[in-house]
C-alpha cells in the first residue's frame, strides 16, 4: 500500500488540466497538496501517444482561441511547439465531393444560421439551436454534423444561450508534439496518487475526509476536479449528499466525440494539412484530417449520435465506416494506403464518460452553480464549470486556478 500523507492543506481530485492547474497553485500558494488521480496517468482527457515517433492526441488536440490560451505561454515554458497551420475545416480537397460552388453556398447558409442563432440568444427564451435552422435548406444535415464535431451533439439537444455565452476568437494552432503530452509536461512535478479512484468525500466535520482505494486522506479542503458525469451519477459520492452540484451534474452532461486514426504507407500519396467532409447530405459523416502537420497520419472524426453508434460497434466499426467515406472521395486505392493504428471511445473510459461538456436547454447558469464553492471545504472546477470557455483545455485550467485561489483565501484566513 503506497503511504499517503494526512492532515493536508489540500487535496485535488482529478489530474486533469483543472487539477493540475490547482494544485500548482496551491503549491505556489505554499500550500501542502495533493493530487488523487483514478488512471494510471495524468492529463485526463488530454493524452497523447506515439505511432512510430508521430505523436497522436487521442483526446484534446486544439489551442483554440490561441491568441487568448495559457497553454501558448505553457507551452514556451515547457520547450514545446506551437503550430499555427490552418485547420482548413472550411476547405475540402480539391473540392472532392463538394463542389466550390456548393462550398460557397454551403457558407451563406452556415453563416445566415449562426446569425439567426446569435441575435436569439440575445433576446429570445432559452431554446434549442435548431430552432434557429430555416426549414427544408439542403444543408441542415451538415449543419447538425459540425454541431455534433463542436459540441458533441446535434442543434436539437444544444442550449442556445449556452452557444452564446462561449468565446471565440476563432484562432486555432496545435502543438506539434501533442496536447496531451504538454499538459502531463506541465504536471510532471506535481506530487500526484496514480490509480487511486476516490469514492466518497465526507465534508459533514471539520475539514474533509476521502475514502480512496488506498486508504483515507484527510485534508482541510478539497477541490473537485473529476467530469461532471462522475458527480451527475454519483460514482464520486458526497456525504452530506451535495443535491445542487448533482442537479447541476445532470444539466451539464458531456456530449461524445471519437477518433480513429490510419498510418500512410507512402506519405507522398496524400499531400499535408489536407481536409474532407465525408459525406455533405447526411448528418452521419466523419471529418478527415489528411497528414496533420505534414505527418503521415489521416485522422476522422465523428460526433454526436453517430460517435456513440461507431464506438458500441468496436474498433472494427471506426475503420469500416471512415474506409468507406474515404475511398468514396479518394478512390479504392487509397484503402491499400491506410493502415488502422487505434480509435477512441471515451464514453466507455469509466473516468470520463464523454469527451466534452454542453449544457441542456434552459440549464446553461448551472455552470456557475457548479463552480461555486460549497462551506469554504469544497471546490469545484473543470471544462464544465466554466461560463465562456466549456469543452476545452484553457477553460479547466482556468476553472483549476480559480477554484485553488478561493481555496488559499479560506486557508489563509483560517
Amino acid at each position: 500500500m503506497i503511504s499517503i500523507p494526512n492532515n493536508l492543506d489540500a487535496v485535488v481530485i482529478g489530474a486533469g488540466a483543472a487539477g493540475l492547474a490547482a494544485a500548482r497553485r496551491l503549491r505556489a500558494g505554499a500550500k501542502s497538496v495533493i493530487v488523487v488521480e483514478a488512471r494510471a496517468r495524468i492529463g485526463g482527457r488530454a493524452v497523447t501517444v506515439q505511432d512510430n515517433g508521430h505523436p497522436i492526441d487521442l483526446g484534446c488536440g486544439w489551442l483554440h482561441s490561441a491568441d487568448d490560451n495559457p497553454w501558448v505561454a505553457k507551452a514556451a515554458a515547457l520547450g514545446f511547439t506551437v503550430d499555427p497551420t490552418d485547420a482548413g475545416w472550411d476547405d475540402q480537397t480539391d473540392d472532392l465531393g463538394f463542389s466550390r460552388a456548393e462550398q460557397k453556398d454551403f457558407t451563406a447558409a452556415y453563416d445566415a444560421f449562426e446569425q439567426r442563432r446569435e441575435a436569439g440568444s440575445r433576446v429570445d427564451a432559452d431554446r434549442a439551436a435548431a430552432d434557429y435552422l430555416e426549414p427544408a435548406n439542403r444543408w441542415n444535415p451538415l449543419l447538425n454534423a459540425i454541431s455534433s464535431y463542436v459540441n458533441g451533439v446535434e442543434l436539437a439537444d444544444l442550449s442556445t444561450h449556452d452557444t452564446g455565452n462561449y468565446a471565440d476568437s476563432g484562432i486555432d494552432h496545435r502543438v506539434s508534439e501533442g496536447y496531451g503530452a504538454l499538459i502531463a509536461a506541465y504536471g510532471a512535478d506535481v506530487p500526484v496518487v496514480l490509480d487511486c479512484p476516490v469514492q466518497r468525500v465526507d465534508h459533514g466535520g471539520e475539514g474533509v475526509k476521502l475514502t480512496t482505494a488506498l486508504g483515507a486522506i484527510t485534508a482541510r479542503v478539497a477541490v473537485v476536479a473529476v467530469p461532471s458525469n462522475i458527480i451527475a451519477r454519483e460514482i464520486l459520492a458526497f456525504r452530506p449528499r451535495l443535491p445542487d452540484k448533482i442537479e447541476a451534474a445532470h444539466a451539464l452532461p458531456l456530449g461524445l466525440a471519437n477518433k480513429v486514426f490510419f498510418r500512410l504507407r507512402r506519405p507522398a500519396a496524400l499531400a499535408p494539412n489536407g481536409h474532407l467532409m465525408g459525406r455533405i447530405d447526411t448528418v452521419a459523416t466523419g471529418s478527415y484530417t489528411l497528414r496533420p502537420l505534414g505527418g503521415p497520419i489521416v485522422m476522422g472524426y465523428y460526433g454526436g449520435a453517430l460517435a456513440a453508434e461507431l464506438e458500441k460497434g468496436g474498433e472494427a466499426a471506426f475503420a469500416d465506416f471512415a474506409l468507406g467515406e474515404l475511398s468514396h472521395l479518394l478512390g479504392a486505392d487509397i484503402r491499400r494506403e491506410l493502415e488502422f493504428v487505434t480509435a477512441t471511445a471515451w464514453n466507455a473510459d469509466p473516468w470520463a464518460l464523454g469527451a466534452y461538456s454542453y449544457a441542456r436547454i434552459g440549464a446553461c447558469d448551472q455552470r456557475a452553480t457548479l463552480a461555486a464553492p460549497h462551506a469554504e471545504r469544497l471546490f469545484f472546477a473543470g471544462e464544465a464549470c466554466s461560463i465562456h470557455d466549456f469543452s476545452t483545455a484553457h477553460g479547466a485550467y482556468r476553472t483549476g486556478i480559480a477554484a485553488a485561489e478561493e481555496a488559499i483565501k479560506v486557508l489563509e484566513a483560517g
